[in-house]
């Protein structure tokens, strides 16, 4: 498609000038400025391309975001305070009131003589005059309840000539998403305007749209796409507004099945490209890694965990790369699977390398690998930030000559600096807080281990303890193998979950001291580090010189995100060895930590927290036989999410429950995190919505890969463009 024409309009009027606001332009000042430095001058063209605009099917399938109703009038006397109406009235009073603060005063009242005051707190000399007293406004905004009666604060302004009554509009007013310096005004002109410059032809083949369409019963896409943009008088408002239109049907379904169409396509694409044959040998060869590891384990693996590594394990012997994540509830042991992944690469004569998102997790995944392997005769090396100088460099070239078989560490991992010898595959645990560029460094640094032959990759396992609904499964990870660990291993405890006022502070400071005179061990959880003006919070530093206060005859530990690497550590140290008995932190003990000693959690402020961390946090305690609590301590008042979302932390321990409610409250961009960086995959359709349109899609996507290529690669260009690329990390 060509480039759309920036000339828009061949009238007398810019609208780049004239309608780049609501507001009348102001008056124009003469000034010198032969002396004054010139701003930058943004152009036009590059602010539509922050929308992502660059040509005219971009404008086409740029869809409004919601629509105005301006096709009536309220009379003044029938306005609703907390609604956005519309109404007209003559002017009877204008002027610039300066207390509280300087602003433009004007009130209007209708043919019944019912008042109405417009308040501008920011406005130019031009918009007083052209709202002088006598002038017939229309006026559409939010309705307040003033202190001098009904008013408008900033409400939207036209002038109506009497002798030239402004008829109404007959349909909805599209209102579209923009940025700055972009009206809607213009944008409604440019996408008129690409309209008629585009035809916008049906490209889903015959087969296709017979089987998949017509049982949906929508329209054409043009008409589809023209509904959307102008819908008609006799449109079904509310079903145009909350997205059930046939219309609407239309569009996400064509873009789903793009989004299936892509993954699909870089899941197929991904088996052209070479990996690492890494071979099973008898399992009953003690000369293995991987046997000698199972053998000297003091645990039997769950049947769960039996299953997803005979998943890897036949994955791994292929040559082609592995792309798997691997979910499983907190405490469901995905890092002994890791391990034997890990095992089978060095069996094959190949390197592994785990990267964590901080350094407390990957320092617990180191003590746990190194405490399975190194008796094994196994060299793992630790890389993360806070080393020193000397040390990152002997553990680079550890991984640079292949004497290092295991390599774990922190984003240290994928700098410039480090390479491997032979690296053959990559685990990345808590995948969904690493970008796609991080995930794509750590993958090239395979490529000394190609041996010069083109498109090779490591193998990729990726884990993540925040499990993943159903619909997210089938849309954004459509890409991946997915393994499940859904079995815990026995011996674990339920967790009783209790919701706790901070009001009674004193009776849970008491439960703590009870708790650890026992001998048992507990964590108290913060959300922040020091006070913030903004949050007033009770901070982990001020807790933990309360707690030590209050609390004299026992140890206090504290770590957080700001301690130096080897403090935390040694904290860390002591509080696994019981030397610690009450250790007071941030969410930096979120993930990885494993002290099964530990069976009470304090968790202040829980209503600041969201439900997967809240859930991701009660998963350090219960890791032993001992009965464990998790307090959910909130701060009054309490609002209703907080309190749903606290409530249903209590009612259940199911991870994948947890996660469905979770993606309910938060939708799909944060709980995906990082994983598009930042690049939305969907920008029409809902899935918690529209998840009926999932499979579907899904079954076009698989008939129109198998017979026809051609239009699948017509429909990406015209859906994701180059979104595309987000998909293959």
């Amino acid at each position: 498609m060509p480039l759309f024409d920036l000339r828009l309009a061949a009238a007398s009027t810019d609208p780049l000038t004239e309608e780049a606001s609501d507001a009348p332009a102001p008056a124009r000042k003469k000034a010198k400025t032969e002396n004054k430095p010139k701003k930058p001058v943004v152009k036009t063209a590059d602010k539509l391309a922050k929308l992502g605009l660059k040509s005219d099917i971009d404008l086409v399938l740029h869809l409004p975001m919601r629509y105005e109703d301006e096709t009536s009038l309220t009379p003044i006397s029938e306005l609703i305070p907390g609604h956005v109406e519309q109404t007209e009235g003559i002017v009877f009073d204008n002027e610039i009131a300066y207390r509280p603060r300087r602003q433009l005063l004007v009130k209007i009242h209708d043919d019944k003589g019912d008042e109405l005051t417009l308040r501008f707190l920011n406005f130019y000399d031009l918009q007083v005059k052209q709202m002088a007293i006598g002038t017939r406004l229309r006026v559409r905004g939010d309705v307040r309840g003033g202190f001098f009666g009904l008013e408008m604060v900033h409400p939207t302004v036209r002038p109506v000539d009497d002798d030239m009554p402004l008829p109404l509009p007959q349909a909805l007013t599209p209102v579209y998403p923009s940025t700055a310096g972009i009206s809607q005004a213009y944008l409604r002109k440019a996408i008129d305007n690409a309209l008629t410059r585009v035809s916008l032809a049906e490209l889903l083949p015959e087969p296709i749209a017979r089987q998949y369409l017509k049982p949906l019963n929508v329209p054409g896409l043009l008409d589809a796409v023209k509904t959307l943009h102008h819908p008609r008088a006799d449109s079904d408002e509310n079903a145009l507004i909350d997205g059930t239109h046939p219309a609407w049907t239309r569009i996400k379904f064509e873009e789903l099945l793009a989004q299936q169409l892509s993954l699909k396509r870089a899941h197929e694409e991904r088996r052209t490209r070479a990996a690492p044959a890494m071979p099973r040998c008898h399992a009953d060869d003690d000369a293995l890694l991987v046997t000698r590891l199972l053998k000297m384990l003091p645990f039997a693996l769950t049947g769960a965990q039996q299953r997803v590594v005979a998943e890897i394990a036949g994955e791994l012997t292929l040559a082609h790369p592995m792309q798997r994540l691997l979910q499983g509830d907190v405490g469901s042991g995905k890092t002994i699977v890791a391990a034997l992944a890990a095992a089978q690469a060095i069996d094959a004569g190949y390197q592994a390398a785990l990267m964590a998102p901080t350094e407390i997790l990957a320092e617990q995944h180191a003590r746990k690998l190194r405490g399975w392997l190194e008796p094994l005769g196994v060299s793992v090396a630790w890389l993360a930030g806070s080393l020193k100088a000397k040390e990152k460099r002997a553990a680079s070239e550890a991984a640079a000559l292949g004497t290092a078989q295991l390599v774990i560490g922190t984003h240290a991992i994928i700098q410039d600096t480090v390479e491997f010898a032979r690296l053959g595959l990559v685990i990345v645990d808590e995948q969904h807080r690493f970008g796609v560029v991080q995930r794509l460094a750590l993958r090239a640094k395979a490529q000394n281990a190609a041996d010069g032959a083109r498109d090779f990759q490591p193998h990729q396992l990726m884990m993540s303890a925040t499990p993943i609904p159903r619909t997210l499964a089938m849309t954004y990870y459509a890409d991946l193998d997915v393994s499940t660990i859904d079995e815990l291993p026995p011996g674990r405890t339920p967790i009783l979950t209790k919701i706790v006022s901070d009001d009674r502070r004193d009776e849970i400071i008491a439960r703590v001291r009870e708790a650890a005179l026992t001998g048992r061990q507990v964590y108290w959880v913060c959300p922040l580090i020091e006070e913030s003006e903004t949050l007033q919070l009770q901070t982990a530093v001020e807790t933990y010189e309360t707690l030590v206060a209050a609390l004299p005859e026992l140890r206090v530990g504290l770590v957080h995100g700001r301690l130096a690497s080897a403090e935390k550590a040694a904290v860390m140290d002591a509080f696994s060895r019981n030397e610690v008995q009450l250790l007071v932190a941030t969410t930096v003990i979120e993930v990885g930590v494993d002290v099964p000693n530990a069976s009470l959690m304090v968790i202040e402020h829980a209503e600041r927290f969201g439900l997967a961390q809240l859930h991701q946090l009660r998963g350090r305690v219960g890791r032993g036989s001992a009965a464990s609590v998790c307090v959910l301590m909130y701060a009054n008042p309490l609002s209703q999410t907080a309190r749903a979302r606290l409530q249903t932390v209590r009612e259940t321990t199911d991870g994948f429950e947890i996660a469905l409610r979770d993606l309910e409250i938060r939708g799909p961009g944060e709980f995906l995190g990082a994983r598009q960086s930042g690049e939305a995959m969907l920008r029409f359709a809902n899935l918690e919505n529209d998840g009926w349109l999932i499979d579907p899609a899904r079954e076009a996507a698989d008939a129109m890969l198998t017979s026809f290529p051609d239009a699948v690669t017509r429909h990406l260009a015209r859906w994701l463009g180059v979104r595309e690329q987000y998909l293959k990390a």
